[in-house]
């Protein structure tokens, strides 16, 4: 390939990028979708913009080398130890089962060769990582029971998708006229165990000896000779590259060198990964959608089928979830993976799937990764309206007269609670949350918090309060993390228990501004203690005096009330509010160049102010 053409083909590959990955991600779809889409469109089955299909595919072949090894890398033995019945338990029957099942639905109802069936249901067993983190960390949902269990097979899958990778070739052996062969296999173990030696009493000596050097460059250098060093050496004895990369990841997933390695291997690990599915979405067959559209659309259902069945009885059973999340965890993981990809690539340059096979399953495992952010909305959607339906009854509050009632126990909420129990302070928490209920309760039964003094009812409902005694209390603290909820909550206080001393959590500065216009004197705004905190610790790291950065804070909390309470006479013009922030910085500047002087300064001397507390 000339330079020129070089030039050009890089300059399709990042325009396509740049277009089709911002999309699919704005719309949730994922960047691997995005990556696959900018393939077809500029491959030769549309545009046709890039002609060495075959060479652009052999160099993003390192994208998953890298991949792997850094897959290697997050596979600490501690980490397996803790996650091990979930990883172990839930993840291998997973894979055992969905593998069994399409293997032997290929083999039986499609004709395919034992090897054939054996690949095809191992690789469809396989979910995609790249797409059921990123629906969980969009979702927030990665700590849920559910995404946890999701978590713990994706990394099964991780582990499994290593020895199927290195079984291709084998079986390809296998599967020739001369059969099995031993001398490979034995090369192929030798191999292995060269790799495990090595790497254990040469690479941390390695990487300990260029860290002595101090250069990034230096070192970016060696992370790539031993993931190519690997690599090379398991493909010279005819064994997959990856399988040498992983476990040259493995090695070092322990070593202290693990996150400098992860972080400079990263960009060439996204750069490459990304080159990988546009190589792959350019060998797609997407003619088959518009001749064949039956047939692929009943692989599709029938991959999504056939998973998700396996999996809701496995996430009940063994997982031990409730019927919601086992259906959700069904729906996140039923679609293919990036790893059938891999495996089928290899599968058809050893010739056991044919080309048209390659073809009709890359392309159905990509609609099944494109339906599966759909799939997953449509069941949180559902799940939200049998939520709003739920009929629980909320708590009898059966307790002896508070001085303190606490609307919300969440963070903030459980915070206040645990200095009025210490201190012995009889309080009534209300919170509205089944789940924050019920994890409460799971980890507080120890103190019985149950029955003294937490229970579940909603603080914005009259009888609620009326049955909590806001008449014979002191104090009303609002801990809530909805600012809507937490203004009628502070309406309703105010109306009915005019006498309650009302303690308001406050988001933002507009927060505030509505807090006070109900009477709030001095709403708590949830991170500005703790801002004000990091601020000072800022100063002293840069130089600072321990007293010095103490009062320059505290001038600046005194300061930022009074801004406060002026810019909440005019917090409905925004012209004006705009021309008092402006203001206030001019302030602020004079008032810091005045503590500058001298006369300030002694006058610091004489009286040292008084260091900022923990507050948030």
């Amino acid at each position: 390939m000339d330079n020129h053409h070089f030039l050009q083909t890089a300059l399709v590959f990042l325009l396509a990028t740049v277009i089709a990955v911002p999309l699919t991600k704005r719309f949730r779809l994922g960047a691997v979708l995005g990556y696959l889409i900018a393939g077809v469109v500029i491959g030769p089955q549309l545009l046709s913009l890039v002609g060495d299909t075959a060479g652009i595919a052999t160099i993003s072949e390192f994208g998953v080398v890298l991949m792997l090894f850094v897959i290697g890398l997050e596979l600490s033995p501690q980490r397996l130890w803790v996650m091990r019945r979930a990883v172990f338990g839930t993840g291998l029957l997973q894979v055992l089962s969905c593998s069994l099942v399409i293997g032997l639905a290929s083999y039986y109802l499609f004709g395919l060769a034992i090897h054939a069936a054996a690949i095809i249901g191992g690789s469809l067993a396989l979910s995609s990582t790249a797409f059921g983190l990123q629906i969980l960390a969009e979702r927030k949902e990665a700590g849920s029971a559910y995404g946890r269990q999701a978590f713990a097979i994706l990394l099964f899958q991780d582990l499994a998708a290593i020895p199927l990778i290195a079984a291709v070739p084998l079986l390809a052996s296998s599967d020739s006229p001369h059969g099995f062969d031993l001398q490979q296999s034995l090369r192929t173990l030798g191999a292995i165990v060269a790799v495990v030696v090595g790497g254990r009493y040469l690479l941390r000596p390695v990487f300990r000896f260029v860290a002595r050097a101090k250069a990034v460059e230096v070192s970016t250098a060696t992370a790539l000779l031993v993931v190519m060093g690997t690599a090379w050496l398991m493909e010279l004895v005819g064994v997959s590259s990856t399988l040498g990369a992983f476990l040259a990841g493995v090695l070092l997933a322990d070593s202290e060198y693990r996150h400098e390695l992860e972080s400079h291997l990263e960009p060439f690990k996204g750069l490459l990964l990304g080159l990988f599915f546009i190589s792959v979405g350019m060998s797609m067959d997407v003619s088959l959608l518009l001749h064949q559209p039956l047939q692929v659309l009943a692989l599709v259902l029938a991959v999504l089928l056939v998973k998700g069945v396996l999996l809701w009885p496995l996430g009940r059973v063994v997982g031990m979830l409730n019927r919601a999340d086992a259906l959700r965890l069904a729906v996140l993981l039923a679609c293919g993976g990036e790893f059938a990809f891999v495996v089928l690539k290899q599968a058809d340059e050893q010739h056991l799937i044919s080309l048209p096979q390659h073809g009709l399953l890359v392309l159905a495992i990509t609609l099944s990764m494109a339906l599966t952010p759909l799939l997953v909305m449509l069941v949180a959607k559902l799940f939200d309206v049998s939520a709003k339906k739920s009929t629980r009854e909320y708590d009898e509050i059966n307790t002896e007269a508070p001085r303190v009632i606490i609307a919300g126990f969440g963070r903030v909420g459980q915070i206040v609670g645990r200095v009025l129990r210490a201190q012995r302070i009889p309080f009534v928490a209300l919170e509205s949350s089944v789940e924050q209920m019920d994890t409460l309760r799971r980890f507080d039964t120890k103190r019985n918090f149950n029955n003294t003094s937490l229970f579940f009812g909603d603080p914005a409902r009259p009888d609620m309060l009326r049955a909590a005694q806001a008449d014979k209390a002191e104090v009303f603290v609002l801990a809530t993390d909805d600012p809507e909820a937490n203004l009628r909550i502070a309406r309703l206080v105010r109306r009915q228990y005019p006498h309650l001393k009302l303690i308001a959590r406050a988001r933002n500065r507009q927060h505030s501004f509505k807090l006070m216009d109900l009477g709030v004197d001095e709403p708590v705004r949830e991170t500005f203690y703790s801002s004000l905190k990091m601020t000072r610790k800022t100063l002293e790291a840069l130089g600072l005096s321990s007293e010095l950065a103490a009062d320059r804070v505290e001038r600046f909390r005194q300061h930022d009330i009074k801004v406060l309470k002026a810019q909440y006479l005019v917090f409905d013009d925004e012209t004006r509010l705009v021309q008092t922030s402006q203001e206030a910085l001019n302030d602020l500047l004079h008032l810091f160049d005045a503590d500058d002087e001298p006369s300030a300064e002694r006058e610091r001397e004489k009286t040292t102010p008084e260091p900022l507390s923990d507050q948030g």
